[in-house]
């Protein structure tokens, strides 16, 4: 035997030995009784089903991997005697009960592992039987419940009676077992299955924006239009910022460059505004650092909204490197709530896999991993998806495998944050909303806004409705038309739908069928809207998502510029644009960072009170005050905006719950015979949006019970005052191709911000000058700094406002300034005055760059004669 193979295996006996002493210790007469009763018979086999991707078929194998092809870190997930599930389901109840004398008492993972864990003697059992195969034991986690083990590919095939392929999908290279694991069958009362024996990993949250929408303007949403229109302002202005809260972000990469997320925070005053604010980068229990992969743009999104949501609080990314068959972040999590430190009160989650896709094994360790986080006392936020009812046809043109969920996000010990989009645009409201100019922070927005569900799909109502179509479905529908075809056929917008999968069998890969179930519905999921289905629902609750289809779309400082970035030097309106869940999951943590704050405690799982609250704001007919559709007439007290207009159905094609009447593409229905789409915004809850958006301020002081009172802080510039011109943009065009992979910048510090840029003069006369003729006056830009950072120079680096006639201008052939203005330079800037006719005019010049008095506005003045 191996030497590192007789260390491991010391260090496992020593800890059972621990584990089974430390049993005894706590609850004398206790002990957890044994599973595994039967001698183990390497002939007698049992078969895990449902543990098969569906992608492993004929067509796409590309046969064995090499027998000694390392396979690290896989995961055995152990099941728990149906009395132990029982105990800690009633404790998990007991938890939230306020007249409950266990009512937050969190456990830690020692004791989860003690009461409800698997006894001493089935762990030895179940870790022997691995290393008998030539499998190295890694650990073996406190909770009882997980093993971590590896080993290569043959000892893999020698104890679980499955070969590994090479695949080929869709023109990218994967591995994954071409049948289901088989065990004897003494370990089955112990023995889940192996998490995953594949490397089709959980796909990150976020959509680019698109090159094609409803609308030709579009309208950046910054953090100071955040905290309008959901009313985080009176919050912070509290002193209810994320003091002393800590969210973690979970990731299976780092950052691109830490220097994005100071860029973000500086531009939009966040760090002048929130000092305390901070952001770090953990590879829990120093499992292996992934560095940057193509993931990190999900990463950049993450970090800088929660700290949009709650800036005072401490951002930390938590990544792990993804092995050969388990995805990085749940190493991560699994590391966090397993290790000796106390866990975070916070986790966003923004990643997702189609839970009839995802095995038997890899659901039940999601859902498993998820109850042990409520058990001590974490919040779990995880992305709806970003596919509509369609989860399962992620990156498609159209559904085929009909109405499906998340696995990552359809458990009952989770928070599933949905998407919207805003409704000023369909209704031709968006200047009642949205000011002609920006705040110094470059926000916009004036009041909440009337919210839709998101959806980028022909299968709209509200989209083939407004480009005038009476149908979306149907040869003359919108879906058929040439315009739907090609720029709306796509599976993108807000998931939400039943859970239907999570354990069995589907007879049709990737379709919820055959022995498929859903993970019960839980009891607090009870409200106005919400189906008797006896299913756990999707989502709980919605945010803003969207990525632009309507005119709107977040803005992200995202410098890899390989991966769909841009460089964050100029305005932010060149700056990388993204929508998707992945922004509505951290924001939500960061709402929840702001009632941990307040309540001076950690939460668990936090779905029992926000739907107990919706229960008293919807009762049985709804809050008429708080329908969306009202936008800045929504009353003042609501928790929760009722969201009733608009759908998130997909367009699609095949049978699986799609209504085609006629034409080539149908649309996703309940029923293949008749249209009810999947799914409507209704009154109450709902599969589009769940119990609908949040007003901050009022869900934050409504949650539970007040703990000592913070300091006040200053109230935040207004987001509209107008001393700049709305970022606004021409219909953007597509993201920009992966070309190449960029080296991270390096940096430890925050960048500092640049002082003011000056220009002399400030303001100009021309004076009276004749019809036809041209007068010029030169203005000179310059940096004063002696020494500190350059100002850089926005695209397009200067505007000039309308006029009536325009006869304001600047020819670039006479502007020296370059890109960047180092300390002590100046550069000039030549403006021309030619009057079309007679009469006096006035204009102004607007400087875009990231100056300190940035943007900067110099008058005109002339007269034509």
């Amino acid at each position: 035997m191996k030497e590192h193979v007789k260390r491991a295996s010391l260090a496992v006996i020593f800890a059972l030995i621990v584990l089974t002493c430390g049993r005894t210790a706590i609850s004398a007469g206790s002990r957890t009784p044994p599973l595994i009763t039967a001698a183990i018979d390497k002939n007698a086999l049992i078969t895990l089903a449902s543990n098969t991707r569906p992608e492993a078929k004929a067509a796409n194998d590309r046969g064995a991997v090499a027998d000694d092809m390392a396979m690290d870190h896989m995961m055995l997930q152990l099941r728990r005697a149906p009395e132990q599930e029982q105990g800690l389901e009633k404790y998990l109840d007991e938890l939230e009960n306020p007249k409950s004398p266990n009512y937050h008492h969190w456990l830690t993972a020692q004791q989860v592992g003690e009461r409800y864990g698997l006894a001493g003697q089935d762990l030895a059992k179940v870790t022997g039987w691995l290393q008998s195969h030539g499998l190295t034991v890694n650990q073996v986690y406190p909770n009882g419940v997980v093993i971590d083990f590896s080993g290569n590919a043959g000892e893999v095939r020698e104890a679980f009676h499955t070969e590994i392929h090479n695949l080929e999908v869709n023109g990218e290279e994967h591995i994954a077992n071409m049948s289901d694991p088989q065990i004897p069958a003494a370990l089955a009362p112990a023995v889940v299955g192996v998490v995953s024996l594949n490397n089709f990993m959980p796909r990150p949250m976020n959509q680019p924006r698109p090159a094609y929408s409803v609308d030709d303007g579009m309208q950046l949403v910054v953090p100071a239009d955040l905290a309008t229109i959901y009313d985080f302002n009176p919050l912070f202005a509290a002193g209810y910022s994320g003091q002393g809260q800590t969210i973690v972000v979970i990731e299976d990469t780092d950052v691109y460059s830490t220097a994005d997320w100071t860029t973000f925070r500086t531009t939009f005053g966040l760090a002048s505004a929130y000092p305390e604010g901070s952001l770090s980068q953990v590879n829990p229990a120093d499992c292996t650092d992934p560095g940057v992969n193509s993931d990190d743009v999900e990463a950049a999104v993450d970090v800088e909204w929660a700290s949009a949501a709650a800036p005072n609080a401490a951002i930390e990314l938590a990544s792990c490197a993804n092995t050969t068959t388990t995805f990085g972040g749940f190493i991560a999590l699994q590391n966090l709530l397993n290790a000796s430190r106390t866990p975070p009160a916070i986790v966003s989650i923004s990643y997702g896999e189609c839970e009839a896709e995802s095995g038997a094994a890899q659901n039940a360790a999601f859902n498993l991993l998820y109850q042990q986080a409520v058990a001590e006392g974490v919040s779990v936020f995880v992305s709806s998806g970003d596919e509509g009812a369609a989860s399962c046809d992620v990156g498609s043109g159209n559904a085929t495998h009909g109405i499906g969920v998340s696995g990552l996000t359809s458990t009952p010990y989770n928070v599933s944050v949905g998407g919207t989009d805003f409704g000023d645009t369909f209704a031709d409201t968006s200047i009642t909303y949205w000011s002609s100019a920006n705040g110094t922070t470059y926000g916009s927005a004036l009041s909440y806004i009337p919210e839709i569900p998101w959806n980028d799909s022909c299968a709209s109502g509200l989209i083939s409705s407004f480009l005038g179509y009476s149908t979306a479905y149907g040869s003359s529908g919108f879906c058929n038309s040439l315009r739907g075809e090609e720029g709306f056929l796509n599976t993108i917008a807000g998931s939400g739908g039943p859970s239907g999968c999570a354990s069995g069998t589907p007879t049709s890969d990737g379709v919820v069928s055959g022995s498929c179930a859903g993970y019960p519905k839980p009891s607090w999921q009870s409200v106005l809207g919400n189906p008797s289905d006896g299913v756990r629902d999707i989502p709980d609750v919605s945010l803003f998502a969207a990525n632009g289809v309507w005119g709107h779309y977040y803005v992200v400082c995202f410098s890899d510029v390989s991966n769909g970035g841009s460089l964050c030097v100029a305005a932010p309106n060149t700056w990388a644009g993204f929508g998707g869940t992945s922004f509505a999951a951290p924001i939500m943590a960061g709402v929840q960072a702001l009632i941990n704050q307040r309540t001076g405690s950690r939460q668990g799982n936090p779905n029992p009170s926000y739907y107990a609250l919706a229960n008293t704001e919807y009762g049985t007919t709804g809050s008429a005050s708080c329908n969306s559709t009202l936008g800045n007439g929504v009353a003042s007290s609501c928790i929760f905006y009722d969201v009733t207009q608009g759908d998130m159905d997909m367009n699609c094609t095949g049978t699986q719950n799609c209504y085609t009447p006629s034409g080539t593409n149908g649309v996703l229905s309940t029923f293949n015979s008749e249209y009810q789409p999947a799914y409507p915004a209704t009154t109450g809850w709902n599969f589009a949006t769940g119990i609908g958006t949040v007003n901050a301020h009022n869900l934050v002081m409504a949650f539970g019970t007040a703990g000592p009172t913070p300091s006040p802080t200053a109230t935040p510039k207004s987001s509209a005052s107008p001393t700049a011109t709305a970022i606004r943009t021409a219909k953007p065009t597509s993201t920009a191709t992966r070309t190449a992979t960029a080296t991270p910048t390096p940096t430890s510090t925050p960048t500092a911000v640049p002082k003011s840029l000056k220009i002399t003069p400030l303001a100009e006369k021309f004076g009276k000058v004749k019809v036809g003729k041209v007068k010029s006056v030169t203005l000179t830009l310059s940096n004063p700094a002696k020494n500190g950072s350059p100002i850089a120079f926005g695209n397009p680096m200067m505007t000039v406002s309308a006029a009536s006639p325009q006869v304001f201008g600047f020819p670039r052939s006479v502007t020296n300034c370059p890109a960047r203005l180092l300390p002590k330079e100046k550069c000039e800037l030549n403006v021309q005055f030619a009057p079309a006719s007679q009469g006096a005019v006035s204009s102004a010049v607007t400087i875009f760059d990231n100056a300190e008095n940035a943007p900067q506005v110099i008058p005109l003045q002339g007269t034509g004669k």
